[in-house]
């Protein structure tokens, strides 16, 4: 039989909370700096993935456009077969 595992102790959130609030109370510089290289790969992530997300509504609106500038010539070349 396996041996139980006491996970209270592995995932004691208020522990865990109160060494962070710690730690920056002591070393806020030291804390902040941890905390800003730890999140620039996300906020790298976040800038790239906008920005493609931009050139593909970009690209979208621009065939959009190009549709409906098809569709207006289709008409106009319908109406003017008709006159």
């Amino acid at each position: 039989m396996a041996p139980v595992v006491d996970t209270t102790r592995m995932f004691d959130i208020k522990a865990w909370a109160e060494y962070v609030v710690e730690w920056a109370a002591k070393d806020p510089y030291g804390f902040l700096t941890t905390v800003i290289l730890a999140l620039t790969p996300l906020f790298l992530a976040s800038a790239v993935l906008s920005w493609k997300l931009a050139k593909m509504i970009e690209a979208r609106e621009k065939e959009q456009k190009k549709k409906q500038k098809r569709q207006e010539n289709i008409a106009k070349a319908k109406r003017l077969k008709k006159d």
